[in-house]
């Protein structure tokens, strides 16, 4: 989970895709396919910090690979 963000969606088989959520509480979604490809959606124009960590927390728990908590301010939820 510590590779380059560029390597590990290749690595995860992830495509990424632009989410018209414009919502400020809206920090991204990730979904598994039945192939077991993922699907990362996240909202335009978020600082790349924060992109990265939240990719690397909702990928690592998709993968079930323990990372450590979030800042306070994001929550990840499953649905």
């Amino acid at each position: 989970m510590d590779a380059p963000l560029d390597e590990l969606l290749l690595e995860l088989h992830v495509e990424l895709h632009l989410s018209s959520i414009t919502d400020p509480g809206f920090i991204g979604a990730v979904v598994q396919r039945e192939d077991g490809s993922l699907v990362l959606s996240m909202p335009p124009g978020r600082p790349r910090l924060e992109r990265d960590c939240v990719t690397r927390a909702m990928l690592g728990r998709m993968v079930g690979v323990p990372l450590g908590p979030l800042p306070g301010m994001y929550e990840l939820s499953e649905g």
